[in-house]
């Protein structure tokens, strides 16, 4: 268990480590200019400094990423389901989705502002826009390889279509699936910063960092950045978990043995007279 919880947390917190003092020792070393580069503890202090006006700013860059991210999963995971079982529309919608993501980002968002306004309602939308995509191809892939012979197992024994998707296609996705939700979540707060520059309607965790550009306030600069990018590893992390609590077969070859056969005591046989 220890051996496990190394290697899962001490091991990234280390690479954290090593990379803030690089990021230290290059600036050190080079001398490099406080407007250039901040160290990093002038960075974090600079974010401590203004957190009373950027904590707002970071749970609505949240709420955009989690109402993007879970539109864009629900519609990814549905265009996925009906496109595996309806090949003739997978032919026809498939070349549409590659083509939708051909359209870069940040071209989208204006007309969305047009057609949305200003405000949350785009930036969400930017979000599930990037999501949905790899979620779709994910689960397509992951229903194309369902195992056929489970399927027609099931199907001799009785069950209905529904309980074999349920029960055999549905667990035998879950891997593409996530991995689909992995990519999503490293850029759905890419999405939502995106949005905030284009379609925000006030202040935003985008536009503060714009602000402090303007003004030449390097440190906030890069202390918001960190900020984004803390964002992106929770949301990251969040995805991994949940992968973790809901697929506890990939992690055990064998089924456990149920608890009272641990625990049994090994009695000596009685001997004969």
């Amino acid at each position: 268990m220890r051996r496990t919880l190394l290697r899962n947390v001490g091991i990234p917190l280390l690479s954290m480590v090593l990379l803030f003092a690089l990021w230290q020792g290059i600036v050190v070393f080079f001398n490099v200019a406080p407007y250039v580069a901040p160290r990093p503890l002038q960075a974090i202090q600079a974010v401590t400094r203004d957190w009373s006006s950027l904590w707002p700013l970071v749970l609505a860059t949240i709420r955009e990423t989690v109402y993007g991210f879970a539109c864009g999963t629900l519609l990814g995971l549905s265009l996925g389901v009906i496109m595996a079982k309806v090949p003739f529309l997978q032919r026809m919608v498939y070349p549409v989705l590659v083509l939708s993501q051909a359209v870069p980002i940040i071209a989208l968002a204006a007309p969305l502002v047009l057609i949305l306004g200003f405000g949350g309602t785009p930036i969400v939308v930017i979000v599930a826009w990037i999501v949905f995509f790899p979620v779709t191809v994910n689960v397509l892939d992951g229903l194309s390889h369902v195992d056929q012979d489970l399927v027609n197992l099931a199907r001799v024994y009785g069950a209905s279509k529904w309980r074999t998707f349920i029960q055999i296609e549905i667990p035998a996705t879950t891997t593409s699936l996530f991995s689909g939700l992995k990519i999503g979540a490293t850029y759905a707060v890419t999405g939502a910063i995106i949005g905030e520059l284009v379609a925000s309607n006030g202040l935003s965790l985008a536009i503060y960092q714009e602000h402090a550009d303007s003004n030449f306030n390097t440190a906030a600069v890069y202390g918001t950045t960190m900020l984004m990018t803390a964002i992106g590893i929770s949301w990251f992390l969040l995805v991994v978990g949940t992968e973790v609590l809901v697929t506890p077969w990939q992690r055990r070859s064998v089924a456990r043995r149920p608890l009272f056969h641990r625990r049994a005591a090994v009695v000596p046989p009685t001997s004969q007279h």
